[in-house]
């Protein structure tokens, strides 16, 4: 019967492979059919078919999402126009763009192996492309390069990979290498700011482009919080994502701090400047 058929597909796309998308969650697809059923004009099914692996249930792209990536893609516009435009890193932490550099290396892996859509590849691509050109400017751009202000970035960046590393080997969802590598990947990705965030407490002097690109940071991070509330309200399976949640709330808490003085800034049409 079609309804067998259909049990059977379900299961079927339940238990074939994980794709590891773009943010920190998986999903591969959702498909609506309508067509009629039985015997009665009218009867119809509505259906939402979607490819579950080993990390939750289908994915909803919700409007929270989409304009996450969207942030999340712009923060890197900005961030490389202010480069190219001024000729300039000054203000920027080198050692925060190492640490996003390796979150998506270490994320994006999969992409040699795993394929869920055009858009998927692209952006990841887009990411990894973007991460390593400001890589480029930094080190080895014979104008730019000058510009960085290595006697205020001094963070040790070290102290938070080791400690990711540790916990990324103990917390886990399985004991794979890319499962591994997807964790330390999160874990990192809720520190990684805390260099930036530090550099400009020290300098007290951010431009509106430096400040512009940390806040889509953490827009992007906020967006995602919200993705990840609707995928628990609406999908059943989407209930133990422990290691995203509790990344995502540690992530949140570091840049609270930012977004109140940025807004007031914005607000009170001044200069933003953090506290030391």
């Amino acid at each position: 019967t079609a309804t067998a058929a259909v049990h059977g597909a379900l299961t079927r796309l339940r238990n074939s492979p994980t794709n590891h998308l773009v943010g920190e969650s998986s999903c591969v697809l959702l498909i609506q059919l309508s067509s009629p059923l039985g015997k009665g004009a009218g009867r119809r099914l509505y259906l939402s078919v979607g490819v579950c692996g080993s990390r939750d249930a289908a994915m909803i792209w919700n409007v929270f999402r989409i304009a996450g990536d969207m942030a999340h893609l712009l923060s890197f516009i900005v961030l490389l126009l202010k480069i190219n435009a001024t000729k300039s890193c000054r203000g920027i932490s080198l050692k925060t763009q190492e640490l996003y550099t390796m979150v998506f290396v270490c994320r994006y892996v999969d992409i040699f192996w795993n394929y869920f859509s055009m858009y998927n590849t692209i952006m990841k691509l887009i990411f990894l492309a973007a991460s390593f050109s400001i890589l480029y400017f930094m080190r080895l751009h014979r104008v730019v390069k000058v510009t960085y202000d290595k006697e205020q970035d001094t963070f040790r960046h070290l102290l938070l990979i080791l400690p990711c590393a540790a916990l990324a080997l103990v917390l886990h969802k399985d004991w794979t290498p890319f499962e591994v590598s997807w964790s330390f990947s999160v874990y990192l990705e809720a520190v990684a700011i805390l260099p930036q965030l530090v550099l400009l407490q020290r300098t007290q002097n951010i431009d509106n482009l430096t400040g512009n690109y940390v806040f889509l940071l953490g827009t992007y991070r906020g967006l995602y919080i919200l993705n990840w509330i609707t995928r628990y309200l609406t999908e059943p399976h989407y209930r133990h994502e422990y290691i995203v949640w509790g990344s995502g709330v540690v992530q949140t808490i570091i840049y609270i701090d930012f977004f109140y003085y940025y807004l007031k800034s914005w607000r009170n049409n001044e200069k933003l400047a953090l506290p030391a």
